[in-house]
């Protein structure tokens, strides 16, 4: 019993990063002065007087996200993907949390003061943060393609096609942010929104995930299989 109390922990704390992460930058981004959720990334809320608070945000939302992938490796143990599965969950989170400690260059007119529109030269550090946002928006979009292949396994069909609906939405509204980042026609103005669409999708099925989950009895059998075994 001591186990299975451990795991469903380590499974709510899946259910716990996204709120925190989402409701974070939506409300900081929307009473931030001189900060337009509209046309500017997330990240950029790392930046300025609380920049503290997104980075503690991130920090902790990526933690939270990686304990979460260690809870879904104890309860999937001989499907489809109950490896690389939880691994690539664990990558985006272990991604989220290098963004946050490596901050981006003020750009997007973002602090305040700013020139519009990304910049053309990177620092270190902001490398850093870009390679870790490729974690993100990379490892979570193949997480869903290969829990997709366990729920059609599992003859779960419902949740087969949401995991790769969320996948390959996720994917797309990140392709269209870049290009409205970089300057496409149409796409420029609503570059912040669609960014947060693709975090959105994502996270929200990190967080449907765990609660899916902890409902599930999977977490008992492998607790009794376990003891059984000892």
């Amino acid at each position: 019993m001591h186990r299975d109390q451990a795991t469903r922990g380590l499974l709510t704390c899946g259910a716990v990063a996204p709120v925190l992460f989402i409701s974070t930058f939506l409300i900081d981004g929307a009473v931030r002065p001189g900060y337009d959720p509209a046309t500017t990334p997330v990240s950029q809320l790392l930046l300025g007087d609380r920049g503290w608070l997104e980075t503690f945000t991130f920090v902790l939302s990526g933690l939270l996200i990686v304990a979460f992938a260690v809870g879904l490796r104890r309860v999937q143990t001989v499907s489809p993907g109950s490896r690389w599965g939880p691994i690539m969950v664990g990558v985006a989170g272990l991604g989220l949390v290098i963004a946050g400690v490596f901050t981006p260059d003020p750009a997007f007119g973002y602090p305040p003061g700013t020139p519009s529109g990304e910049i053309q030269s990177y620092s270190w550090h902001a490398t850093v943060h870009l390679l870790a946002a490729l974690l993100v928006f990379g490892g979570l979009p193949i997480a869903c393609f290969i829990f997709a292949r366990h729920f059609r396994t599992a003859r779960d069909v419902a949740w087969s096609i949401y995991s790769l609906f969320s996948g390959l939405a996720m994917l797309v509204a990140f392709v269209l942010y870049a290009a409205g980042t970089s300057g496409a026609d149409g796409l420029e103005p609503m570059a912040g929104w669609l960014e947060r669409a693709s975090i959105i999708i994502g996270f929200a099925w990190i967080a449907l995930l765990a609660i899916h989950f902890l409902r599930s009895p999977a977490v008992e059998p492998q607790e009794s299989h376990s003891e059984a075994s000892r």
